[in-house]
Formats: structure tokens, C-alpha cells, sequence
């Protein structure tokens, strides 16, 4: 735990949030344990996209495919707005992200000062790939307080097996533009965190890219199991060290998601997630938006959504038969480890 960056989240509480969070809790343990229905509170973490688009073509990422259903776009600031006052001022997170690249939207930097202005914790996560000097001194005089890089590979052999058409020097080039903005402004945000996506084309490279980050002045490293669609008969992508890995090989000869899934999810009591043109959906795993729960795009009461019979009908089933859920199927939230 980095205390610099759990102060920062702290500071951005308040009664109200603590309030509805106690609120959140209590109803979610009543739904855990007495299978009731309601909620309390209103999420104090979202997610919002900024837009589909991304530069790179990753190979378990519908963004990077182009394989969405649903329309390539950005998020109009107005409706960003919208989505903002609808949310409550219980909300204390926001995480810009969900598909695309987030620097690809033209006014992404705006979209985070109308957050700050409300005293919101704000965080994304990026390929690093459009972040020039200058474009880095914006970042931090933005306010950003958590920026996650995706680091994964070493070298651009390794790095462009999994991020496709991206350039590892690139990313190498914005982390430092990033840290360098930070010493020049004597700022201590955004908190910089390089993730990396263990595969297997990268899995021998662990332990380099701790000293990379230390080397460059990155805050944390983490590492990231990978979610693969395609997995019951191994995949290339699959890290041979099964610690790494998110499946693990049955007696059958067949791969299996290393955990047991449980009939509960902190998720559906705790954040919601908004996608570029104002659908609310369950949560990050439904990529394509095939669960719309309400439209923002439509209507302005956000608690109406949160509270519709939708919204508690999913909730139910998730904690009725969760294994129903084709999202939920290869989800690790809310699990356990198989003996």
C-alpha cells in the first residue's frame, strides 16, 4: 500500500460519502446474508468511458478488434455534465476508463477539471501513447490523481505480442514526459502506476519490469492476471506459471477459471459504469454494453435508474444464480479459490 496515494483517496471524503458507503455496506451484507433486494445508497465509484476508440489492436480486447456491437464514439461534455449531477455528491471515484484509449478524446483533460471541481478522486488508465511533454504538464495541472500505464513487455518483441500495432518506446517516452512534469510542477499526482498484463510471451519478464519502474520513478508496479475468452483448451496467451495465470487445468484436460463463483457481488451495490453516449451498465465486464440497465442520455435522475425494477432485477439474479450471467462467468469478483 502507498500511503501518499491512500491519503489522497481519504482526503476526498466527506460525511455525506461516508454516510452512503455505511449505507451501501449495510445493504449489501442484508443482501448477502437475508437475500433481500434493496439498496440504501447511491455507488460511490463509477466508471466512465471517454470513448471506444483506441490506436491499438490487443488481442482480448473488443476495443482493439473492433469488434463492438455497439457504435464507436466519444462523451459530448454536456452529457459528461449531466452524468455528474445525476451521479450525487456521494460520489468520491471515478475511474475514466472503460474501452478505447482515453487520450483519444480530444477534450478528455476538461472532462477530469469538471470532476475535480467537485472534489472527486479521478483516475484512468493508458497506453501512454499521446503523452508528449506538453500534453504531460496538462495532465498534472489537471488534477488527475491515479494514472495507470499498461506496460506489457520489455522489449518491443514482447510488448507488441499482446499490444498490437503499439511501441514500447512510446510508452517509455510518456511515463518519463509524466514523471519529469511531476518534478518540474512539485506535484506528487497523478500517482503513477505501471501495470503489467502477465502473458505468456512476457511472463519472464516480472521481475524486470520492478526494477524498470524503480529505475524510472514509478510510484507502483502491478502485475494483472489476463482475461481470455478462449481458454477451456489452453491459449497462447496463457502464462505457464499458473500463479499468473487467471485458469488452471482440470482432470479433464480442460482449462477452468481458477476460482469458484459465489452468488454475491460487491460490485452491484458499490459502483456503476457509464459508457460514451449515457448507458448504464452493471459493470466493466460487459464490454459490449448487452446489459443496459437505464440510459443517462434520456433521462437526468440517475437514483431512478439505480433503484428501477432493472437495476434490482439484476441484482437479483446475480445473487440468485450468478453462473447465469454470461458476464459473470469469467469474473473474478466475488470468488474463491477452488481446493
Amino acid at each position: 500500500m502507498n500511503w501518499s496515494d491512500t491519503w489522497n483517496i481519504l482526503k476526498h471524503l466527506s460525511l455525506r460519502r461516508i454516510t452512503n458507503l455505511a449505507k451501501l455496506k449495510t445493504s449489501y451484507w442484508s443482501a448477502k446474508y437475508f437475500k433481500t433486494s434493496g439498496n440504501n445508497g447511491l455507488p460511490f465509484a463509477a466508471s466512465i468511458e471517454p470513448t471506444t476508440a483506441c490506436n491499438l489492436g490487443c488481442p482480448e480486447c473488443p476495443s482493439g478488434l473492433k469488434q463492438f456491437t455497439r457504435p464507436t464514439g466519444k462523451l459530448r461534455p454536456d452529457l459528461h455534465n449531466r452524468m455528474l449531477d445525476s451521479l450525487g455528491k456521494q460520489l468520491f471515484y471515478i475511474n475514466y476508463y472503460f474501452q478505447g484509449e482515453p487520450f483519444l478524446h480530444p477534450q478528455f483533460l476538461d472532462l477530469i477539471h469538471a470532476a475535480k471541481k467537485r472534489r472527486i478522486y479521478t483516475a484512468t488508465s493508458t497506453n501512454a501513447h499521446f503523452i508528449t511533454a506538453s500534453k504531460a504538464e496538462e495532465i498534472v495541472y489537471s488534477g488527475l490523481d491515479r494514472l495507470i500505464v499498461s506496460i506489457d513487455g520489455l522489449s518491443q518483441e514482447t510488448y507488441e505480442q499482446y499490444r498490437v500495432h503499439g511501441k514500447l518506446s512510446k510508452v517509455i517516452e510518456g511515463s518519463k514526459n509524466i514523471v519529469e512534469a511531476k518534478k518540474r510542477l512539485n506535484s506528487s499526482t497523478p500517482f503513477l502506476i505501471f501495470q503489467f498484463l502477465v502473458v505468456q510471451p512476457n511472463e519472464h519478464e516480472i521481475e524486470h519490469v520492478f526494477r524498470l519502474g524503480k529505475q524510472l520513478g514509478i510510484d507502483e508496479v502491478r502485475l494483472k492476471t489476463a482475461q481470455l475468452y478462449d481458454f477451456e483448451n489452453g491459449n497462447s496467451l496463457m502464462p505457464k506459471n499458473e500463479k499468473y495465470s487467471r485458469y488452471k487445468l482440470g482432470k479433464d484436460g480442460k482449462y477452468r477459471p481458477k476460482y469458484k463463483l459465489l452468488n454475491q457481488c460487491w460490485r452491484m451495490w458499490s459502483s456503476t459504469v457509464l459508457t460514451w453516449d449515457g448507458k448504464v451498465v452493471p459493470c466493466c465486464f460487459d464490454k459490449d454494453a448487452q446489459h443496459v440497465l437505464g440510459e443517462l442520455s434520456t433521462s437526468s435522475d440517475f437514483r431512478e435508474i439505480w433503484n428501477s425494477q432493472r437495476y434490482t432485477s439484476f441484482r437479483k439474479a446475480v445473487f440468485g444464480n450468478r453462473k447465469t450471467i454470461d458476464i459473470c462467468k469469467n469474473c473474478s469478483e466475488g470468488t474463491k479459490v477452488w481446493t
